[in-house]
């Protein structure tokens, strides 16, 4: 017997040793994963914080600071929310989600503001930039630079979107920060953050934050997805005056990451009258750093084992009509809301995802158009110049959907391949074709769809809501077919009609 107990040792520490190499490999891909952030909106008192110095990429939560920056030059009177701007070629030509509004179309600061942050329009984003800065490069120099000035030390930027980039990278904890920050410098432009939905023309676009009308006192930001950074968000609530700000980067599905953000911030409530017993973990400002490479998400998110390539199709609530749909009735997201609000703690996890999945609070869609500022009949009159446009593009939409199923036959092979084509064209985002390629599918997609299920004529399948996501893009820019479709090039000839469901699925590819 005691000549075995050495064996026996041995044996144990050989086990051992094997365990922590396990770890070891393990432990960066865990790390890297995801990234959590709880923080107070006042104070900056950081409440959870996980993986939250890891660079990261952005993807559309980068319209933050596009709005940011467009909103301190209004209050520093460089320009007003009525100003004028005009959508340039560059601006016409990026990857959905986008507005797709013909290049020379005019609209005012503010019109872009709200289709930028509600619907996440791509266009829209380079139009600001090219207002405020007078080119995507200009007004990128100008959003490094504040975001040097905030602190941000994890944070740089080369183009307003969050279209994939090399040099597109921030961090939770920046995120945080930069929350903090427009909260307490443009409290008068806040409620950019959180408009519900708006309306453009016939077509009703709900916000992508789904914790927007469903978690009690939600009032903020912003969703992103790309493939290589998987499902983003921040957002921030508010109760009894106490505001906390939640970042959640990595997600692995929009619907996961309002979950996600649900509870942070539902713990973070709960621990109002506890703080005391948690150890401190300093403000936001003074999380150190990480000194790496953000982590690729692509394979996770896009790649071959997924039925069809990631899409944020469950991301934006579409009212039509005055309705709205969701996998729960608008009774059982009345119920969840007062469950919520008389303080009783269910479990978490079953709590938020059934909130999440439950109809939004009925809400007024904002109206946005385009041309100048208008009021009263004026504005009837230019809303129904945008409905009658867009009534205009259906024959368009409707011989595309025709040859929509071959399109979504390949989808599942080679759906995110050809995704950032158009991409190219940014000045910038040529840089990462890999991760280029199907990038922000989810906002494409979700507000495609939601656009779609407003047309009477259109049901709510992804097929036909592409279309309706890009009629206007179809009419106004020709040129950019071949580029839609540049993978399909070194196939053998098809009639005419196959090549249309190469540029109608453009709206999947969005930021």
């Amino acid at each position: 017997m005691h000549a075995l107990r050495p064996l026996l040792r041995k044996s144990l520490f050989n086990l051992f040793a094997a365990s922590l190499a396990c770890a070891a490999l393990l432990a960066p891909r865990a790390a890297n994963a995801e990234a959590l952030l709880l923080i107070e909106a006042d104070s900056g008192k950081v409440l959870q914080a996980d993986n939250a110095t890891i660079p990261w990429y952005p993807a559309s939560v980068t319209k933050i600071m596009t709005a940011y920056v467009t909103l301190k030059a209004v209050k520093d009177g460089r320009l007003t929310l009525d100003t004028l701007l005009t959508v340039s070629p560059t601006a016409a030509s990026q990857s959905p989600s986008k507005m797709g509004f013909r290049p020379g179309t005019q609209l005012t600061v503010d019109n872009a503001l709200k289709m930028m942050m509600v619907k996440s329009a791509n266009d829209m984003a380079v139009v600001l930039a090219e207002g405020v800065g007078g080119s995507i490069d200009g007004f990128s120099a100008i959003m490094n630079d504040t975001a040097k000035k905030l602190g941000m030390m994890q944070t740089s930027y080369v183009n307003p979107n969050g279209l994939p980039a090399d040099g597109q990278i921030t961090s939770a904890r920046d995120l945080g920060i930069l929350a903090r920050a427009f909260l307490r410098d443009l409290p008068e432009y806040e409620y950019f953050v959180h408009i519900p939905a708006i309306r453009f023309g016939k077509r009703v676009t709900g916000n992508f934050n789904k914790l927007i009308g469903r978690y009690p006192g939600a009032d903020g930001f912003k969703t992103g997805f790309i493939c290589a950074s998987g499902y983003n968000l921040v957002a921030s609530a508010t109760r009894n005056g106490r505001r906390l700000i939640a970042v959640v980067l990595g997600a692995s599905s929009g619907t996961a990451r309002a979950v996600k953000a649900a509870q942070l911030l539902e713990r973070g409530f709960a621990q109002d009258n506890l703080t005391w017993l948690r150890p401190s973990l300093g403000t936001v400002d003074n999380l150190v750093p990480i000194d790496a490479s953000p982590p690729n998400l692509r394979d996770e998110m896009c790649g071959p084992h997924r039925k069809r390539p990631a899409s944020d199709d469950d991301d934006a609530l579409i009212a039509a009509n005055g309705g709205a749909t969701g996998s729960a009735s608008a009774t059982g997201g009345e119920a969840q809301v007062t469950f919520f609000t008389a303080g009783l703690q269910p479990p978490l996890m079953m709590k938020a995802s059934e909130l999440m999945a439950s109809a939004p609070a009925a809400a007024e869609p904002v109206l946005v158009y385009t041309g100048p500022t208008r009021t009263g009949t004026a504005l009837i009159a230019a809303v129904a110049a945008d409905a009658d446009q867009q009534a205009a593009s259906k024959p368009r939409g409707k011989k595309s959907r025709v040859a929509k199923k071959p399109d979504a036959a390949d989808k599942p092979k080679d759906g995110h391949k050809d995704g950032y084509k158009d991409a190219g064209k940014d000045t910038k985002t040529a840089a990462v074709k890999p991760d280029a390629k199907s990038e922000s599918k989810s906002e494409a997609k979700s507000g495609a769809k939601g656009d779609a299920k407003t047309d009477a004529k259109t049901a709510a399948k992804p097929a036909g809501s592409k279309h309706a996501g890009t009629k206007h893009d179809a009419a106004a820019k020709p040129a950019e077919k071949p580029a839609a479709g540049g993978d399909q090039a070194a196939k053998p000839a098809k009639p005419k009609a196959a090549t249309k469901p190469a540029a109608a699925a453009k709206p999947a590819n969005n930021s």
